[in-house]
């Protein structure tokens, strides 16, 4: 479907890619994978025509659609999010409106057996082909599917989009570009604006509806879910595995000792028969010998072995000083903007030398508990940091808050005191800044190099809290197992903000769950976790939702409604107000039906009259579409109605 020939890329004299070849096919699903810097962004840019290689080509057909989301974007707030996301259905109504102006041509005309006329009737078919391949009659409805399986409530639907963060409106670009069904997806990390539940609700989109996927992504569950073939990128050259990333890992070891042994055979036989040549050369007895040798020696073909990355990164936190007992103490904190309670009575007790996680959907307070913490912000409650607690805090954004003027040696440089200052090219280098790297301007860099940059920052001063928001962002999976290690071998405290299940699996022992309005303390590793919350995949979310699930008997009903959490007064009046909205939207839909229902009654009693003007069966057939769009509607509003009455007892 595209093929990439002969690709090669340079900059500043340096390879990037040396004279690359291979092809994306229809249904693909392929993970690029390499260490940070070594051409992956580089490679989507390449294939999404924003970037020119230095020679060589990317053919694509013509009528290949491609769609793009870079890890970076500049994002558009003049709209609301349903605004915003309809643009992905433009090209619909493009067509609808051609259709529309040959109808009204048709009307017009008379001259049925005309070659012009005749034209006209191929193009309607052929457009009226085009908007049934598209869903068309369907897209509101689908619409409402992506943007509430990447997050957003109904209620968000109408808010401007400049009232989200960066990443909520990233997911916005997200929803378009999911939406308009491109033959080709490439993605540049595209969980790092995700939750988990959004993650797992996107794996499943990707695996069951999208076409050929190219993918750049730190997680490895997610692209091991996602993914059947893995292509490496590895100093200037590709390796091309039909696996996904975990049998990649396995079938690339096997690949490489078996090249190594082969070598190492091969060069045993080089030296024999060299040995024996030198031996014999100038004993007439063997000259045959000698010289058939020679020639065996002339016709080997030299096994050469791939050459190996083995840069790597040196992360270990210096020892920690020991802190009291219990550095983070909270009793009956809560945070509020306003009068949205972001959360409220969260009491807990994080002891000395344990690793936590801070998990949730996006917008649910972790990074603010983290600020509380911090001391950035105020917070009701009461919140005690331990004796003599001496915090290293990676904020969510640190990587975007470097200065892109200046060399990755003035950024540490300005921020080191004391003996440190002697030892900044000594720490670049155990980041992977060696050589000419540590004179390059930070903007030039990789988002994972501008991460292991920030990541410097923490190893200034000794710490014994850790307090890490979203550090696997923009990590190659190396680097990211180096950091998981460094974190388990420091022997302080952690807190990790994280929705990498991966990254987490191992490393932590408790997590917190942030979520209405609550912190909720889960013992156990995040696979725990997400098994007790039954969300270990989205199907099992759906399922839990779905309006055909068998019915309860009266024990198993009566036990479910012991174990639904009981409301307050000011609770029960804000349900009260949420169930009579839903109520609302269903009665809304339901009328629409009954509307849109009459109507098409009313045109089929024309058609049984006699009457075939006035375009009636394409009356007909767009209200029959807008008939099935409103049950969808229905459907969807009828299952956010009995989701909110059943989440809660009085």
């Amino acid at each position: 479907m595209i093929s990439i020939q002969n690709l090669s890329v340079e900059f500043s004299a340096k390879s990037l890619f040396d004279n690359i070849n291979y092809v994306i096919n229809k249904k693909d699903r392929i993970a690029l994978v390499g260490k940070n810097g070594a051409g992956k962004s580089t490679m989507l840019k390449i294939i999404a025509g924003l970037q020119k290689p230095t020679s060589g080509s990317v053919s694509i057909p013509s009528d290949i659609t491609i769609g793009y989301l870079p890890q970076q974007m500049v994002l558009s707030d003049s709209l609301t999010v349903v605004e915003e996301v309809r643009k992905a259905f433009s090209h619909i109504k493009e067509i609808q409106e051609q259709i529309n102006e040959i109808n009204h041509q048709l009307q017009s005309r008379e001259d049925y057996e005309s070659e012009e006329y005749h034209k006209l009737i191929d193009q309607m078919t052929i457009l009226t082909e085009r908007l049934s391949m598209e869903g068309s009659d369907n897209y509101e409805a689908e619409m409402e599917k992506t943007l509430m399986g990447l997050g957003f409530k109904r209620e968000d639907f109408n808010r401007p989009t400049a009232e989200f963060s960066g990443g909520w409106r990233m997911r916005v670009e997200l929803a378009k570009l999911l939406l308009t069904h491109p033959d080709v997806l490439l993605l540049d990390e595209p969980t790092n604006h995700l939750d988990i539940e959004s993650i797992q609700w996107m794996e499943n989109f990707l695996a069951t509806k999208a076409n050929a996927v190219v993918l750049v992504s730190h997680d490895r569950a997610f692209i091991d879910n996602v993914t059947t073939r893995t292509i490496e990128i590895s100093l200037g050259k590709i390796y091309d595995y039909s696996v996904n990333y975990s049998k990649y890992v396995v079938l690339r070891q096997e690949r490489l000792e078996q090249q190594m042994r082969a070598y190492q055979n091969q060069q045993k036989q080089i030296q024999d028969t060299e040995e024996f040549i030198e031996r014999f050369r100038y004993k007439a007895t063997k000259s045959v010998q000698v010289q058939s040798r020679i020639k065996q020696l002339e016709k080997i073909e030299r096994i050469e072995v791939d050459e190996v990355d083995t840069s790597h990164l040196n992360l270990k936190f210096p020892p920690a000083p020991r802190s009291g007992d219990y550095p983070i103490i909270a009793d009956n904190v809560g945070k509020s903007y306003g009068t949205h309670q972001v959360f409220d009575n969260a009491t807990f007790t994080i002891k000395r030398g344990e690793k936590v996680a801070f998990v949730g959907k996006n917008g649910e307070g972790k990074s603010t508990l983290v600020k509380c913490i911090m001391g950035e912000i105020p917070f009701t409650g009461d919140l005690k940091i331990g004796h003599n607690v001496k915090i290293g805090y990676f904020a969510q954004n640190q990587a975007q808050l470097l200065d892109g003027e200046i060399t990755v040696f003035d950024t540490i440089d300005n921020v080191a005191v004391g003996d440190i200052r002697t030892k900044i090219r000594d720490i670049l280098g155990a980041f992977m800044f060696g050589g000419d790297a540590i004179d390059k301007k930070v903007k030039v860099l990789s988002g994972g190099e501008k991460t292991r940059l920030a990541m410097i920052r923490l190893l200034l001063e000794p710490v014994n809290l850790l307090i890490l928001d979203e550090p696997t962002n923009h990590l190659d999976m190396k680097t990211k197992d180096i950091l998981k290690q460094a974190i388990k071998d420091f022997n302080g405290t952690a807190i990790i903000v994280s929705h990498d299940r991966e990254f987490l699996d191992g490393l932590i022992e408790k997590v917190y769950e942030f979520g209405g309005g609550k912190v909720t303390e889960c013992l156990g590793g995040i696979y725990e976790f997400l098994e007790k919350k039954k969300i270990a995949t989205l199907a099992e979310l759906e399922l839990s939702k779905s309006p055909t699930t068998p019915t309860k008997t009266k024990v198993q009903s009566q036990k479910d409604e012991t174990e639904k959490p009981r409301l307050s007064y000011a609770e029960k009046r804000e349900r009260e107000k949420a169930i009579k909205r839903a109520e609302k939207r269903v009665s809304e839909a339901e009328n629409d039906i009954a509307r849109i229902e009459s109507e098409i009654a009313e045109i089929e009693q024309e058609i049984a009259n006699g009457e075939t003007g006035n375009n009636i069966f394409d009356r007909h057939s767009e209200k029959t579409k807008q008939l099935e769009n409103a049950m969808s509607i229905w459907e969807l509003a009828s299952m956010e109605c009995e989701d909110i009455k059943n989440k809660y007892i009085n």
